[in-house]
């Protein structure tokens, strides 16, 4: 009998995570485009790297992907949704594309009391489609505190799409990556 409800419960569960509706027939993910690099490094203490969570509006921080339809209507492309809210992905892309392109130890946040290093934190201003443009819009501004020493900077990257799930989730998927090389090289120079 536990066989038979434990696929229904796991089933209802997943169907609550978004939002009760039908879930889509694939999930979105970022995956880095930087080749993978040997991550077996050392950091001299304040040379580690920390990307924390960004923040976001309640229009990004979801699992569906957002499409401004212009005077600040926010809309859904149908049929597509994150496998985890973007900011989470972002972050995870970021820590990733910084391992990978940079010679510099990354640390998850939940690890910073062996050493912080360079904190990067920020506000993930725009993720999804924009139809005015007819583009997927990523925007990042990025906050390094390096010791005493804040920098602040502005990572925005646009690719072409139709609006349609197929589309728009690879162009999100390119954009993202570009403003996570972007940056990475800001981090490792």
């Amino acid at each position: 009998m536990r066989v038979h409800l434990l696929p229904a419960f796991a089933a209802l569960a997943l169907a609550g995570c978004f939002g009760g509706g039908k879930v889509p027939p694939t999930l979105l993910t970022l995956t880095p485009s930087a080749a993978e690099a040997a991550i077996d490094r050392t950091a001299a203490a304040g040379q580690a790297v920390t990307i924390e969570l960004p923040v976001t509006g309640k229009e990004i921080r979801q699992v569906r992907v957002p499409v401004l339809e212009g005077s600040g209507q926010v809309t859904y492309v149908k049929d597509l949704q994150y496998l985890e809210t973007p900011d989470r992905l972002f972050q995870q892309l970021v820590s990733e594309t910084v391992k990978r392109t940079t010679n510099r130890v990354v640390v998850d946040p939940r690890q910073t009391g062996i050493d912080p290093g360079t904190r990067v934190s920020g506000v993930l201003e725009r993720f999804g489609y924009d139809t005015a443009t007819g583009q997927v819009i990523v925007t990042y501004d990025a906050t390094a505190a390096r010791g005493a020493t804040v920098q602040t900077r502005r990572f925005t990257a646009s690719v072409p799409a139709d609006g349609t799930a197929r589309t728009v989730g690879p162009a999100i998927n390119q954009a993202a990556n570009d403003v996570a090389r972007q940056v990475a090289a800001w981090i490792g120079g």
